[in-house]
């Protein structure tokens, strides 16, 4: 049995739990992980980071590592087009999601999300580099109606799980939100995406966990 383990508020768990779900997959779920380098836990991750999947006795780490190998694995229902170009194109959306743009925005998570100090330093820099990932994304985003073409891929999983934690941190940050004039498509595209049951089950996880953490 696979068993996948994080927490619900972290977008890469619930990128790769989308993806499970989409797959059709039965696999357990542990909830309970947080991110730590205590030697027990780094037994079973070796950087101390989650999501990790466990399966067949040992552990895979990195979202996307993990969504790859079910890929492999479980083949019946794919999330990557047959045609290796536009499998290619897949990746080559995802790199741009989480490297170029959720990666550039995370910088400004600890003072939007966590009550760090602003830093205008901080703030400038990811002002000035995030326009490049988003112009980047935007050259490959077809939103017809999925951001790859016509049908579900991994990128979806991942656009799902990242473009709204953007959205957010930039809008905190700056007073507005990044994809409003870049990238109008952006907000139906991500409303169309949480209506199929696998990402409104994720969603209501996540939603649930973080009124949780408020009490």
């Amino acid at each position: 049995m696979l068993k996948l383990c994080g927490f619900h508020i972290s977008n890469y768990f619930c990128k790769a739990r989308i993806a499970m779900l989409e797959k059709g997959l039965e696999f357990e779920l542990d909830p309970s992980c947080r991110p730590s380098q205590a030697p027990e836990f780094l037994e079973r991750t070796p950087m101390g980071k989650v999501p990790f999947l466990e399966v067949d006795g040992m552990s895979l780490t990195e979202s996307q590592v993990i969504c790859e190998y079910l890929e492999d694995a479980y083949p019946e229902k794919p999330l990557y087009p047959r045609d290796p170009l536009e499998r290619a194109r897949v990746r080559e959306l995802i790199t741009y999601i989480e490297l170029h743009i959720e990666l550039v925005a995370r910088r400004l998570y600890p003072q939007v999300f966590f009550g760090r100090p602003a830093d205008d330093a901080v703030k400038q820099a990811v002002q000035k580099d995030l326009p490049r990932g988003i112009r980047a994304f935007g050259a490959r985003a077809k939103f017809a109606p999925y951001v790859a073409g016509a049908e579900l891929t991994l990128a979806d999983c991942a656009a799902y799980v990242h473009l709204p934690l953007v959205s957010l941190a930039t809008r905190l940050a700056y007073g507005e939100e990044v994809f409003a004039a870049a990238m109008p498509q952006v907000k139906p595209y991500l409303a169309m995406l949480g209506e199929r049951p696998a990402f409104r089950r994720v969603t209501e996880d996540r939603k649930a966990a973080q009124a949780a953490m408020k009490k």
